[in-house]
């Protein structure tokens, strides 16, 4: 019964690590590099007909050149709607409107921008990292709750803490290598 019950707090745990993780990446992959990237635009609320959409449920994306970015929405009659919600978005984007599609052309970051959203991904990375030093607070917290409850030992709990200890230095050591990768891609010219 103990070890189920500690099974479910690791297994959560490792959960919501991951989700953690994965936000990260969300909000790094908002920050504009200077190189086109659909995830920087697919998230922006559209009003489509009346009702809040994110624009990746009404176009399509791609990439035809490293510094252009291509929007083909599903239905033409949503071009304005499209174009206004990404100008209203503050990219710092223009977008060009044919009538079939939409091109965002990215230009190069200025020194100074790219320092700006250095910080702001070192920011981003910090938070990540917050948010899995709290998921480790919320295990702990659980285990201590189960060696009240459930008579687990002194030493399984001490145990299982250097576990999740590992754990969380594993996942914020990857929150690093990603903001390493993310700092390099924004300083390169």
């Amino acid at each position: 019964m103990d070890n189920e019950l500690v099974d479910l707090v690791m297994d959560d745990t490792r959960e919501r690590m991951a989700k953690a993780i994965e936000h990260v990446k969300g909000e790094f992959a908002a920050v504009r590099t200077g190189r086109a990237n659909s995830a920087l635009v697919e998230n922006i609320m559209v009003d489509y007909y009346g009702s809040e959409t994110p624009l990746r449920q009404l176009a399509n994306f791609s990439v035809p050149e490293p510094r252009l970015l291509i929007v083909s929405p599903f239905d033409k009659g949503a071009m304005a709607a499209i174009e206004k919600a990404i100008q209203n978005a503050d990219l710092g984007l223009t977008p060009s409107n044919d009538g079939q599609i939409i091109r965002l052309g990215f230009p190069s970051l200025t020194e100074e921008r790219r320092k700006a959203f250095v910080k702001l991904v070192k920011s981003k990375a910090e938070e990540g990292k917050v948010a899995l030093r709290g998921v480790r607070r919320h295990a702990r917290q659980e285990l201590e709750n189960l060696e009240k409850e459930h008579g687990l030992s002194k030493d399984e709990i001490d145990r299982l803490e250097k576990v999740l200890d590992k754990m969380t230095q594993d996942e914020v050591a990857v929150v690093d290598g990603l903001l390493a990768s993310k700092e390099q891609e924004l300083l390169e010219v």
